[in-house]
């Protein structure tokens, strides 16, 4: 099927381009979206006497588009999941999750202008595209981790796997000072013994003297 594109379409072609594409595509997504029509000499026509006004409609939102990937573009979100302890997810991360951090971030994100090439499902940070416009993208970075804290030491460049051997190396710690406090506790213990004895010893002593 032959269409006129009304706006860039990444691997198709730029807004007025005619192109030919499989009749599903262009029913199922680009005719109803409102990113073509239909190529036929009216529609050409048509485009024709619109272009001006869609070129100026597209470079204003194309600048609005601008200004908001300035201010979004490698800005970081924290999403919390449950997780086992090699870090993969209870579930995954969606497009809708990644939209719903931005907005609660104070931004206006759609779920449909998240660019996942497949869920999140685990721990860490991951960089994620958000179509803008069919010009403009700007990248986020979801930090996904279990907790706040755990969020905090990712984002100072800590992975999961270092996490955990600190956490175990912390915990090896301080199983070693218990140790120590427990062996520390039985020399007392045994220095108490061995003074009584040599104390009465001294108190034996004295009172043979007298």
């Amino acid at each position: 099927m032959d269409i006129i594109l009304l706006e860039r379409v990444a691997k198709l072609g730029q807004m007025g381009d005619v192109v030919s594409v499989k009749q599903g595509f262009a029913r199922n997504f680009l005719l109803p979206t409102g990113k073509a029509m239909r190529a036929s000499e009216a529609n050409i026509k048509a485009f024709e006497a619109q272009k001006a006004q869609l070129e100026a409609t597209n470079l204003e939102t194309k600048k609005e588009a601008d200004a908001l990937a300035d201010k979004l573009n490698g800005q970081q979100f924290v999403v919390i999941r449950s997780a086992s302890d090699s870090g993969s997810l209870y579930g995954s991360v969606s497009t809708r999750d990644a939209a719903e951090a931005a907005i609660e971030g104070g931004f206006t994100v759609d779920r449909k202008q998240v660019a996942l090439t497949a869920p999140i499902k685990d721990l860490g940070l991951h960089t994620v595209a958000v179509k803008l416009h069919p010009e403009v993208t700007a990248e986020i970075v979801l930090n996904v981790a279990r907790s706040e804290e755990e969020a905090e030491l990712q984002a100072a460049g800590k992975s999961i796997q270092e996490l955990a051997a600190e956490e175990e190396a912390e915990a090896e710690f301080e199983i070693q000072e218990l140790f120590d406090d427990i062996g520390a506790a039985g020399m007392d213990d045994f220095g108490d013994d061995e003074a009584a004895p040599a104390a009465d010893d001294a108190a034996e002593e004295a009172s043979n003297e007298d």
